[in-house]
């Protein structure tokens, strides 16, 4: 550890008081520091950046459901069960992340919905003949483990300094990058027109109406800029003739999700164990979302912060299979909508839920939504998931500059990019490498954590067991676990620079700072 260049009286292990500090103790009363994700708007404010939240990760948050429905054969009723189900449990799972409770619940601005790392696995325990409920079992029996594991994966945070941050933040975006890409070529739904020119077109569109409105000079319109270039651009598809809102009276307008739905769950031991696989895989893409809205809204988290998280998204996955939907996990393409927009409350996501629970209950709402055009999220989604990789990046710029770093951060970042360019890579391997290794972001954070403890953490070690220097006990209270020098400056475990006091008091029984 590098020098702490405070001086401070044995009594006196406090920064001086402020202005502020000295004017609330002569009230009597304390001044809390506010917390960035703790911000309030005004309702209609709340709701609006809350709807584009909704927005942004609807696609996704139904992609599962249609995917598993498909693969066990399921009608149109039936899928629309698990669609409802999945917006249902997504939004109460993201009222438990944002708001929280004692022990479960980050407090932090992310967007929870069924997460997509665990469809192979679920589709490889479906056609082992134990059906859904077989999948629902495995998902629940592995989020209630999960839970209890979650504080000790959560200790492992300081094996993340911002070097690892960096390579996650910036991969979590990139790997974002396909998904836009489909989109703006119009989607699943596209058939033979898949790729062709009107639906880039439109992508097109919908980027310049998204820019020039946040070049627009205006706040409110440059804020709202990703909802409403997706509205705008809804109605430019709409005279295009690519909009088809004549579904969305067909069927039912409320519906509660039915518990149990396709029976009671099933518990296989070897569905289960898969399904650990999966937990570990949500526990990193997870735990590297939270660092990544962090970073971006400037907000403070530490294993515990991160154990609470991570228990959220464990126990929204152990009450998911009962309203049959599957395991719950923090959106990344969210992290990109706060870091373009610059609204950085967790309230405003907490909205949301709300919407997204509306939506489970009035299928109606979600057929309207379903409705947008697949290009326009496309256009949408290049500033949305680049802004990710952007902040990947500016975090990448504090890290030393040096050739281990440099090391790391290229191989971690080539491993990552493996499953996005050539996504049979791992066809060959064990089932369990490829359920690990096939995302890309869990691959770049075990890659770019692994390098870091050989090329970084094993070295400091070596070098502080070989070091004669030594400093005083009070020189080090000040500091936290993750507190790094880099260049002269003192970092927090974040990549955030801590300011360094360096007032002279001269008064008689100061301990002297003796050289580091």
């Amino acid at each position: 550890m590098g020098s702490f260049n405070s001086r401070a009286r044995p009594s006196e292990h406090q920064p001086p008081p402020t202005r502020r500090s000295l004017l609330s103790s002569a009230r009597g009363t304390a001044a809390p520091a506010a917390r960035p994700e703790d911000e309030r708007l005004s309702a209609g404010r709340t709701v609006a950046y809350g709807f584009q939240h909704v927005l942004t990760m609807y696609g996704g948050i139904i992609a599962p459901p249609l995917v598993m429905g498909g693969a066990a054969g399921m009608g149109t009723a039936e899928m629309g069960v698990l669609v409802a189900s999945c917006l249902f449990i997504g939004g109460l799972a993201t009222f438990l992340q944002t708001l929280g409770l004692p022990f479960f619940g980050a407090q932090l601005p992310l967007v929870q919905g069924t997460s997509f790392s665990g469809v192979a696995t679920m589709i490889a325990i479906l056609n082992g003949g134990g059906g859904m409920p077989a999948v629902f079992g495995a998902v629940l029996a592995s989020g209630a483990i999960g839970i209890v594991i979650a504080p000790f994966f959560a200790r492992l945070l300081r094996y993340f300094p911002p070097v690892v941050t960096g390579v996650v933040i910036t991969i979590i975006g990139v790997s974002l990058f396909p998904v836009t890409a489909d989109w703006a070529m119009g989607g699943a739904t596209a058939g033979e027109d898949y790729g062709s020119m009107k639906h880039i077109a439109l992508a097109a569109i919908t980027l310049v109406i998204l820019l020039v409105l946040s070049k627009s000079g205006v706040p409110a319109l440059s804020r709202l800029s990703i909802l409403l270039s997706i509205v705008l651009g809804t109605v430019v598809a709409a005279f295009m003739g690519m909009a088809d809102f004549s579904q969305v009276l067909e069927g039912d307008i409320f519906a509660f999700p039915t518990p149990f739905a396709f029976g009671a769950p099933v518990f296989e031991i070897g569905a289960i164990i898969s399904m650990m696989i999966v937990i570990l895989v949500t526990y990193t893409e997870t735990t590297a979302d939270m660092l990544a809205v962090a970073e971006i809204t400037g907000s403070k988290v530490d294993s515990k912060r991160i154990a609470n998280g991570l228990r959220a998204d464990m126990l929204s996955s152990t009450v998911a299979p009962i309203f049959n939907t599957f395991t719950q996990s923090a959106f990344a393409q969210n992290v990109g909508l706060v870091a373009i927009t610059g609204v950085k409350s967790r309230f405003v996501v907490a909205a949301g839920g709300g919407i997204l629970v509306v939506l489970g209950l009035l299928p109606v709402l979600g057929r309207v939504v379903a409705s947008i055009p697949a290009p326009v999220l496309g256009g949408a989604g290049i500033v949305l998931f680049g802004s990710v990789a952007a902040a990947g990046i500016r975090t990448l710029a504090k890290v030393r500059d040096d050739n281990m770093n440099m090391l790391i951060i290229a191989t971690s970042l080539a491993f990552g990019c493996i499953p996005m360019v050539k996504p049979d890579f791992y066809a060959t391997f064990p089932a369990w490498v490829g359920t690990i290794f096939q995302s890309s972001i869990s691959s770049a954070t075990i890659m770019a954590v692994l390098l870091n403890v050989i090329f970084n953490e094993l070295t400091r070690k070596k070098q502080a067991e070989l070091s004669p220097r030594t400093v005083y006990k009070y020189q080090t209270e000040g500091l936290q676990d993750g507190d790094r020098m880099i260049d002269g400056k003192l970092y927090d475990g974040q990549g955030l620079e801590i300011r360094v006091i360096s007032e002279e008091y001269g008064a008689a029984g100061d301990r002297p700072m003796p050289p580091l």
